[in-house]
C-alpha cells in the first residue's frame, strides 16, 4: 500500500505564523480503519485525533479536509438515519460544534468538517473522536467515492490557540479505495496501421464505474472479423490482474478488422473498435494530454497517472498538466524526470508540460507542452506557492505567455476549464495549434466558431482534464463534471516525440469524446491548389501545387469548389455525419432511413449556463406519453449512475441530469408513433405531436449556452458503421472555408476532424 503525495511535492501555503516550531506539537491523528474500501460501499471510519502540547482552546478545534476531486457521500450532521452522518466525541466531556463547510479550505482541500470546541478546552493527551458514517441512528454509513485511490486521506488541521488560523499535522491518516466487480470489458486495437506493421490488442475488465478491476479470472475467446496473424484463440485471465496485452500481432492485408472477447459459453463480452488497414498510409496514434495527479488538484502520484494511461488506459501518448501556481520547483523537476523515465520510442510517448492557469480576464486556461524536458516554466501567478525567487519569470496575461515562449520548442492549447480561455485576449500565433473542444468539464464546439471568426486557422483536439487518476479512459463519475473524457487521434509516420510535434504543427489530428472510431478527411481539386507548410497568415512561406489536402492543411485556389472526402468506420451504427464549412452546415448525412414502422424516440438534454466554472445546467423533471405506451427504454450518455433518469410506469420518464456543454438523454421505443410527447424539463416545457418529430432533430430552445431539447425519430435497429462520401463544396470568397466534419454514433459519442482550411487567391 502506497502513502500520500509528498508534502514537499504540493503548492500548498500555510499561515506563517505558528504557535510552535515543531509540528508535532500540534498533536496526532490515526484512523481505526485501515483496509482496503470499495469504490461506492458504506463504510463507518473512525479517526482519532489526539490533543498536542498546546492543547485546544475554547472557540478553537480542529478541520478534518479532502480533495476536491471526492465525488463520494456529502457529510451531514443533521439526520442520524441518513447515509453520510457525522458525529464527534471530546474524551474529556467538552461540547463540540460539528459544522460541514463546503470550499472550507484551500484546494485542492475543499471539503471541510469543521469541529469547534465550546464551553470548555482540551489539554495534551485529550482525544476527539470524530465517526464519519456514524450508523448508531441508523445511517447505512459513508458512501465512499466512484474512483480508486491508492491514500484516501483524512487530513487533519488544528487551530490550537483559537486564532483562526488551522495548520496540519504530520500525520496523515488515509484508507485506500479499490475496484469492485467486473461488469464489462473493453477490447482496444490501434485505428489504422499498415499491413505487416506490429500492433498489440489490449483488453481490460471495469466495474460499474469504469475502474479497471482484477476481480475476474478464467478463460475466454478471442473472434477476429477480418484476418490477424498471430491471434490466439483462447487467453487466460491472470488471476487478480486489471488488463491483458497481447503482442506480436499484425494484419497480412489491407481491410477492416475487429476483435470480439467472449465468454467460454459463447457470450460477447467486448467488441473491439475497428481497426482500417491500408498501405501507405500515416498511422493513427491514440492520446490525452491533459490532466492532473495529487500533487495538485487530482489524486494518486504522477507516476500513477502515467502508468494508467499507458498500462489501463492503452494510450499511445500522454502529458501531465497541473495547474501551474501549483507547481513549486521540486515538483516541476519531477514532472521532467517522470516524463523523461516514461517516454519510449516506439511504445509510448510522454511530454513534459503545465496548464498556464491565468484567470480568464487574462487569457484563460491554455496547455503548454514541451518537446524536451528541462525547459523554464512560466507561471501565471505563485497562487499556492511559498517560493518567491520565480516570481520575475511570471506571465500574468496569455500575451506574455506566447512573447515568453516564442522561442521554446513547444505548442500551446487552449482549454476551456475552469478558468475558459479567451482566444481572442492574443493571438498564439504559431504556438497555439489547437483549440480543446471536448473534456470531462463538457463539449465547447463554440470554441472552434470562434476560432474561425477570429481568423485563426487551429486544428482540434480532445482531451479528458482528469483529475480522477484514469487519463485516457476517464469517467466523470458522480461530481460536477459531466461527460467522459475525450481522446485525440494523431497522423504520424513514427510514434516518437518528433512525430507527434509534427502531427500537432500539421493540424494532424481529430478528437473524439472517448470512443476510437477511424475518420479520414481530405479535400481534392482538379486544379492545383498551393499548399501552405506553414500558416501565412504568420509570415511569408513558399506554397507547393497540390492536388489533394489532408486533415489540418492549408491552401489557397483559384477554383470556386473543391471536393471533400470523408471515410468513417465506426465502433457503433454512424447515427449521423455533419458536413460544415465553418460553422454553416453544407450537409447532414444520416447513417439511417426513417419510416413509418419506426417507433423509437430520441430525446436528448443539450448545452450549459454560460463559459465559466458554474455552468451546469440540471435538467428535472419528467416525459410523460398521451395516446401511446413505452415498450423499451435505454439511456443516452447517462454517465452518473445516482442520477434518476429511468422509466416510469408504461407511459413516463422521470429525469433529474446535468450537462455541461454535452448531452444527455434517452431511446424510448413506444408502442405506436401516434399521440404526443409533453416534456416539462425545467427549461423547456412543451408538448408535441409525435407525428411532427423525424429524423431530422426537433429542436427546443432553452437560452443558455447552445442550450435546448433534441427531439429525432429512429428506426428499431441501425447498422450503418463504415461511410464513404464524396461532396462538392462551393467555396465562398471572403476568408477562409474551414472544411470538417462531425460524427455522432449511436451510443451518443462524438467526434470532429480538424478542419481543412482553403481559401481563395484573393484571399489571405
Amino acid at each position: 500500500m502506497s502513502g500520500p503525495i509528498a508534502m514537499e511535492l504540493m503548492g500548498e501555503v500555510w499561515p506563517a505564523a505558528q504557535p510552535g516550531a515543531d509540528p508535532g506539537d500540534r498533536g496526532t491523528a490515526s484512523l481505526e480503519c485501515r483496509e482496503p474500501v470499495e469504490i461506492r460501499s458504506f463504510q463507518t471510519i473512525v479517526l482519532t485525533y489526539t490533543v498536542g502540547r498546546f492543547g485546544l482552546d475554547d472557540t478553537g478545534g480542529i478541520k478534518v479536509v479532502q480533495r476536491f476531486a471526492n465525488d463520494g457521500g456529502r457529510w451531514q450532521t443533521d439526520d442520524p438515519a441518513a447515509m453520510n452522518y457525522c458525529t464527534a466525541r471530546a474524551s474529556n466531556g467538552c461540547r463540540l460544534v460539528t459544522r460541514v463547510e463546503p470550499g472550507g479550505h484551500q484546494r485542492p482541500w475543499d471539503r471541510s468538517l469543521r469541529i469547534i470546541v465550546t464551553h470548555g478546552s482540551m489539554t495534551c493527551g485529550d482525544r476527539i473522536e470524530v465517526v464519519f458514517g456514524d450508523r448508531s441512528g441508523g445511517s447505512p454509513g459513508l458512501r465512499m467515492q466512484t474512483f480508486t485511490e491508492s491514500a484516501h486521506e483524512f487530513r487533519v488541521l488544528v487551530d490550537a490557540c483559537a486564532t483562526g488560523h488551522f495548520l496540519p499535522v504530520s500525520d496523515r491518516p488515509f484508507v485506500s479505495v479499490v475496484p469492485g466487480e467486473a461488469v464489462s470489458w473493453h477490447a482496444v486495437l490501434p485505428t489504422r496501421r499498415r499491413p505487416g506493421s506490429c500492433f498489440a490488442l489490449s483488453i481490460r475488465a471495469e466495474d460499474a464505474w469504469s475502474n479497471p478491476t482484477g476481480r475476474v479470472e478464467g478463460t475466454f475467446r478471442l473472434v477476429a472479423a477480418g484476418a490477424i496473424t498471430g491471434l490466439p484463440s483462447l487467453i487466460d485471465w491472470p488471476p487478480g490482474e486489471e488488463f491483458l496485452r497481447i503482442e506480436g500481432l499484425s494484419c497480412p492485408a489491407e481491410g477492416d478488422v475487429a476483435v470480439r472477447l467472449l465468454s467460454m459459453d459463447g457470450r460477447t463480452l467486448a467488441t473491439s473498435n475497428p481497426l482500417v488497414v491500408e498501405a501507405n498510409a500515416p498511422e493513427t496514434f491514440w492520446g490525452d494530454l491533459h490532466g492532473q495527479s495529487g500533487e495538485s488538484v487530482g489524486i494518486n502520484t504522477i507516476e500513477e497517472y502515467f502508468t494508467f494511461a499507458r498500462d489501463r488506459a492503452f494510450l499511445d501518448v500522454t502529458s501531465h498538466q497541473a495547474n501551474d501556481f501549483q507547481i513549486n520547483d521540486l515538483f516541476w523537476q519531477r514532472i521532467n524526470d517522470v516524463a523523461a523515465s516514461f517516454n519510449e520510442d516506439g511504445r509510448f510517448v510522454a511530454f513534459p508540460g503545465y496548464e498556464w492557469s491565468g484567470n480568464t480576464s487574462m487569457g484563460g486556461d491554455h496547455n503548454v507542452f514541451f518537446r524536451h524536458e528541462g525547459r523554464a516554466i512560466r507561471r501565471s501567478s505563485h497562487a499556492l506557492l511559498h517560493e518567491r525567487s520565480g516570481l520575475a519569470s511570471d506571465v500574468n496575461t496569455s500575451g506574455e505567455l506566447f512573447e515568453a515562449l516564442s522561442g521554446e520548442d513547444c505548442v500551446v492549447f487552449a482549454h476551456i476549464g475552469g478558468r475558459p480561455a479567451d482566444i481572442s485576449a492574443a493571438d498564439g500565433g504559431a504556438l497555439r495549434t489547437a483549440v480543446e473542444i471536448h473534456s470531462n468539464w463538457g463539449t465547447f464546439e463554440w470554441l472552434m466558431a470562434e476560432s474561425f471568426a477570429l481568423g485563426y486557422r487551429h486544428g482540434l483536439v480532445c482531451n479528458s482534464d482528469v483529475h480522477k487518476g484514469r487519463p485516457g479512459a476517464s469517467h466523470p463519475g458522480a461530481s460536477e463534471f459531466g461527460a467522459y473524457g475525450g481522446l485525440t487521434c494523431f497522423f504520424a509516420d513514427h510514434l516518437t516525440r518528433d512525430g507527434i510535434f509534427r502531427s500537432l504543427r500539421g493540424r494532424h489530428h481529430y478528437g473524439t469524446t472517448g470512443c476510437r472510431l477511424h475518420m479520414n478527411v481530405r479535400v481534392t481539386f482538379d486544379e492545383p491548389a498551393a499548399r501552405f507548410a506553414t500558416d501565412p497568415r504568420l509570415g511569408p512561406v513558399d506554397p507547393n501545387p497540390v492536388t489533394t489536402l489532408f486533415m489540418g492543411d492549408i491552401a489557397s485556389t483559384a477554383g470556386r469548389t473543391a471536393r471533400l472526402h470523408l471515410d468513417v468506420a465506426t465502433h457503433s451504427p454512424i447515427l449521423r455525419i455533419d458536413v460544415l464549412n465553418g460553422t454553416s452546415m453544407i450537409a447532414s448525412l444520416p447513417g439511417y432511413r426513417s419510416q413509418s414502422k419506426d417507433t423509437r424516440l430520441r430525446v436528448l438534454f443539450h448545452g450549459a449556463e454560460y463559459r465559466g466554472r458554474g455552468r451546469q445546467t440540471r435538467w428535472r423533471g419528467r416525459a410523460r406519453f398521451d395516446g401511446t405506451g413505452i415498450r423499451s427504454f435505454s439511456t443516452v450518455c447517462a454517465w452518473n449512475h445516482d442520477r434518476p433518469l429511468h422509466r416510469q410506469g408504461d407511459s413516463e420518464v422521470v429525469f433529474d441530469v446535468l450537462t455541461t456543454g454535452n448531452f444527455v438523454g434517452f431511446d424510448a421505443g413506444l408502442e405506436t408513433w401516434s399521440g404526443r410527447l409533453a416534456l416539462d424539463a425545467g427549461h423547456v416545457d412543451i408538448t408535441v405531436p409525435l407525428q411532427e418529430i423525424g429524423e431530422d432533430p426537433l429542436i427546443a430552445d432553452a437560452g443558455g449556452l447552445e442550450r435546448h431539447v433534441s427531439l429525432t425519430r429512429l428506426p428499431e435497429e441501425l447498422t450503418m458503421t463504415r461511410m464513404t462520401e464524396t461532396l462538392e463544396v462551393a467555396l465562398h470568397d471572403e476568408g477562409d472555408n474551414p472544411l470538417w466534419i462531425r460524427v455522432t454514433t449511436e451510443d451518443g459519442h462524438r467526434a470532429w476532424s480538424s478542419p481543412v482550411y482553403v481559401f481563395r487567391e484573393a484571399g489571405p
